[in-house]
């Protein structure tokens, strides 16, 4: 499940002493380089830890089982002639529902490998779905 499904502006929720949530959340920057799939989940959980409530700390948890359930995934590099650079981008227009930001996506390929994927808020708000994809294309370039 995914942590904006924990409505991380959720008031109700009784906090969490902050210790254990910073401890927790230490130790997950440094796996995103290996788990790329868990960077949007980890980067968004570290934003709370000014004030952790019981629902970020879930998600933590179930960060952590996600992790060892998919132990056996991998990336694997398939052997190319071409050299040849391909990428995407994802404009996602006020996508991010706790700060109300515009975000992008982009993946870059290169002989049909992934070598680089980047998700990210976009530096000003976009009031348009034209400027958010004008801004993403920006950033993907």
């Amino acid at each position: 499940m995914h942590p904006t499904t924990y409505h991380g502006l959720d008031k109700e929720s009784t906090k969490v002493e902050g210790t254990q949530y910073r401890a927790m959340i230490d130790s997950l920057p440094y796996i995103t380089g290996f788990r790329p799939d868990t960077m949007f989940s980890v980067s968004l959980c570290v934003g709370f830890q000014k004030e952790p409530r019981e629902v970020h700390l879930f998600a933590i948890k179930h960060i952590f089982s996600y992790l060892i359930q998919t132990s056996n995934l991998g990336l694997m590099f398939k052997r190319s002639e071409s050299f040849r650079l391909t990428s995407y981008y994802d404009p996602d227009y006020v996508g991010d529902k706790v700060k109300r930001k515009s975000k992008s996506q982009s993946r870059h390929f290169i002989g049909g490998n992934l070598v680089t994927w980047l998700c990210k808020k976009q530096g000003s708000t976009a009031l348009f779905t034209t400027e958010a994809e004008y801004m993403s294309v920006t950033s993907c370039a």
